[in-house]
């Protein structure tokens, strides 16, 4: 059954079930392999892209349920890794083997558009996504560092 999808600005149309898991219609059908598959059951996050800016877990969202929305995956963030979420990754050094990443950036992206300035109790309850590294700490700080750069730029626009 074709789908009518908005992936990273680019209107498709892909040939799968419709309840195939989204996740598996970014990867297989599209070659887009930043999106990652860990645990299946939206337990750790590493799936995690943006359905109309949501965060979405998916390796349990159907296809289906996207057609009409604005999928965005961790390839159409920005092209050149310079959003501000992926440059203070790059400069605190956060990721350790990095499979997680990709997911943990995407969710940290819709998280700081709803809590622009967020406590770490607000980050621990908000940021949820399992990393097997445990390199917490430095996503923390990350989160922190773009919110403090986010409100200097707009204290200067």
């Amino acid at each position: 059954m074709p789908l009518n999808l908005t992936v990273n600005g680019q209107k498709l149309v892909v040939d799968a079930a419709p309840e195939t898991p989204l996740l598996w219609v970014i990867r297989e059908h599209l070659g887009l392999t930043g999106t990652k598959f860990s645990c299946g059951m939206a337990q750790c996050g590493a799936c995690t892209l943006h359905v109309d800016g949501d965060a979405v877990r998916s390796c349990v969202f159907p296809a289906s349920a996207a057609e009409g929305k604005s999928i965005t995956t961790i390839e159409g963030l920005s092209r050149d890794g310079t959003h501000p979420v992926q440059v203070a990754w790059k400069e605190l050094d956060v990721p350790q083997c990095g499979y997680c990443q990709s997911g943990m950036i995407m969710t940290v992206v819709a998280f700081l558009k709803k809590n622009p300035n967020p406590s770490d109790k607000d980050i621990d309850e908000g940021v949820t996504n399992a990393c097997r590294c445990a390199t917490y700490h430095r996503v923390r700080k990350a989160i922190h560092l773009t919110a403090s750069s986010s409100a200097r730029k707009g204290a200067s626009s």
